[in-house]
């Protein structure tokens, strides 16, 4: 239970972080897709772990197969298949804590589920399993391309370090030009080195990272319960270490009145476009055509280097040392799973609007 996302363009994950390897099982991609690998092996770099000095300094590759669905460059339509084995798994850097509940983490809440444990590395609760998710996002970029639709996420905040432009002042396609993932130079040199500060402290910290999908045709979404922004919320509360998400206006709004609020309507040709967008291109649930932009909150990464009190399966007082390889922060290495998660709302929801009406 709970490992399949979607309902028309569907996923299902499987493996652990220090399994033999991870998985992903994508129904419902429409045949005929051209289907770019070398995509799918860029997506699965920016995710990786061992990248740059701020993230986990685990070596693992991602190189993934392609099992099923594909023929000749091009989607069957049947389930395509995908694999990404693990390569540089120490299982041996977590078997001080087998019988111990690390602050924060899964550990306590999957052994009271399901009374047995799979203390390697968090086992199904860690984020090595988003490797999957990007895989298949990676195939959901390609669907959104074929409609004209971009997703690009972006890291805006780390600690209280906070980008004050909107996307609309960046140039998004800097993102990628340093290793935290800031389209800003300025400001990413400045989060650069605050993560390193952290790290050498033996610390963890959090961050934003925002995103904005265009080029979203009008009558995406479901009412009532499956509401576009509804979804794209479960999406991102699904990734590991995500403690906050809003779209559009979100908080802030608080403060505005209607009057300063509410987004104008007007006809530039045969579009009926907004003079703003404080609804974030969704309104009652359903994209209006205006660009989706939202924002997602990453809490520090809970394994730190340093000692903590907590209680083992016995429920006596024990002392837990942070060991092994883990990100400072996770948010460079999230921008490609939150693309990933908002690619494959989106190529659900194209499926699913091709039901409503003749």
């Amino acid at each position: 239970m709970g490992n399949s996302f979607g309902r028309i363009f569907r996923i299902s994950t499987f493996g652990e972080s220090h399994g033999l390897g991870l998985g992903v099982v994508i129904d419902g991609c429409p045949a005929g897709l051209d289907i770019d690998e070398e995509l799918i092996r860029t997506e699965m770099q920016r995710r990786k772990p061992g990248q740059s000095k701020i993230t986990t300094q685990r070596k693992e590759e991602d190189e993934f197969r392609i099992l099923s669905g594909v023929f000749e460059g091009k989607s069957t339509g049947t389930p395509i298949g995908m694999v990404i084995m693990n390569t540089d798994q120490k299982s041996k850097d977590y078997s001080h804590i087998s019988d111990k509940f690390r602050p924060s983490h899964a550990d306590y809440t999957y052994f009271e589920k399901y009374g047995v444990r799979d203390y390697r590395g968090g086992g199904r609760s860690s984020a090595r399993e988003t490797a999957a998710r990007v895989a298949a996002g990676a195939i959901a970029k390609m669907m959104l391309k074929h409609f004209g639709i971009s997703v690009q996420a972006y890291v805006s905040q780390v600690g209280d370090m906070k980008l004050e432009k909107s996307y609309h002042e960046l140039d998004l396609g800097q993102t990628d030009d340093n290793i935290v993932r800031c389209p800003d130079a300025g400001m990413a040199e400045k989060m650069i080195g605050f993560i390193d500060e952290v790290r050498k402290s033996r610390d963890t910290v959090g961050g934003v990272v925002s995103c904005v999908a265009k080029g979203v045709p009008p009558g995406l979404g479901e009412p009532v319960f499956d509401r576009l922004h509804a979804e794209l919320g479960k999406a991102m509360l699904s990734i590991n270490a995500v403690k906050g998400f809003e779209y559009g206006s979100g908080f802030e709004g608080v403060k505005m009145r209607g009057s300063a609020h509410n987004d104008a309507f007007y006809k530039e040709g045969d579009k009926v476009k907004t003079k703003t967008n404080h609804s974030g291109g969704i309104q009652g649930g359903i994209s209006n055509g205006e660009d989706i932009y939202f924002n997602v909150a990453f809490k520090p990464v809970a394994t730190i280097m340093q000692d903590q009190e907590s209680v083992n399966e016995s429920g006596e007082i024990v002392t837990v040392s942070g060991k092994g390889r883990h990100d400072p922060c996770v948010v460079p290495r999230a921008v490609a799973i939150v693309e990933a998660m908002a690619a494959l709302v989106l190529a659900d929801y194209l499926l699913i609007s091709r039901t409503n009406k003749l």
